[in-house]
């Protein structure tokens, strides 16, 4: 495992490697860089370490200008005897900040931290190439209404809706069924493509739109069809997501 140590003071460096060692077998420090310019010199002509530990003040600027002029594609642990930098190395999307004099136990917790991370977007990326690429959502769904047993197809919703606690669908012919799952589950139901959220109260069919108009806070008044008693109100938290749907993003 080779590792990168980016550190202008001497004493610093050799304590650093010194729990290197003793905290990471096998690792080796494939360069102490002291500088940004030698840096971006080192970065530019090797292949990325596994780790970079990277102090905040350096000999001719900051880690900070380093990062703004250098892609380093290897995760970074700060050292630092500041604590002020903190947000800006969250920022960074360092996996940890540590201060002067760096801690053997921090230092593990920190290599500890890396590790966690590393298994858990292994096991992400894993189960993205298990996943089936398409998601397959309800083509229709089955209604009871008194005695009466049907079929209800999609394409036939017009909209769903809640209202007085129940849950309905209405047909583009103008029925009203009620459905046995919420707004919130039939959202995760219908294909995304085909049907939007609008508020907490409408989930709607894209060929249901009659006529959009622009309403106050960047929210939309949506004329439907069949019409409905009060015109429904895309939510300004939706509003932006809604546009993007309607340009088939």
């Amino acid at each position: 495992m080779k590792v990168v140590v980016i550190e202008d003071e001497m004493p610093a460096f050799k304590r650093l490697s010194k729990l290197i060692e003793e905290t990471m077998p096998g690792a080796e420090i494939a360069a102490h860089i002291d500088s940004v310019e030698e840096a971006q010199k080192w970065f530019a002509a090797n292949e990325a370490p596994a780790i970079v530990f990277m102090d905040i003040h350096l000999a001719d600027g900051s880690a900070f200008d380093l990062l703004k002029l250098t892609k380093i594609d290897a995760p970074i642990i700060f050292t630092t005897a500041y604590d002020q930098y903190a947000i800006d190395a969250f920022k960074a999307s360092s996996i940890d900040y540590l201060m002067k004099p760096v801690k053997k136990e921090e230092l593990k917790n920190a290599l500890l931290k890396l590790d966690d991370l590393k298994r858990i977007f292994s096991d992400k990326n894993n189960a993205l190439i298990q996943t089936p690429a398409q998601q397959e959502y309800k083509k229709r769904f089955i209604i009871r209404f008194g005695e009466h047993i049907k079929t209800l197809t999609t394409d036939e919703i017009a909209y769903c809706y809640s209202e007085n606690k129940a849950t309905l669908a209405r047909t583009f012919e103008g029925r009203t069924f009620p459905m046995d799952h919420n707004l919130d589950a039939l959202q995760n139901m219908l294909d995304p493509v085909q049907f939007f959220r609008i508020n907490r109260q409408y989930l709607i069919n894209l060929h249901s739109i009659v006529d959009m108009k622009a309403h106050t806070k960047a929210r939309v008044i949506v004329t439907l069809k069949p019409p409905v008693k009060e015109l429904p109100v895309v939510s300004s938290e939706r509003a932006a997501d809604f546009k993007q749907w309607l340009g088939g993003k």
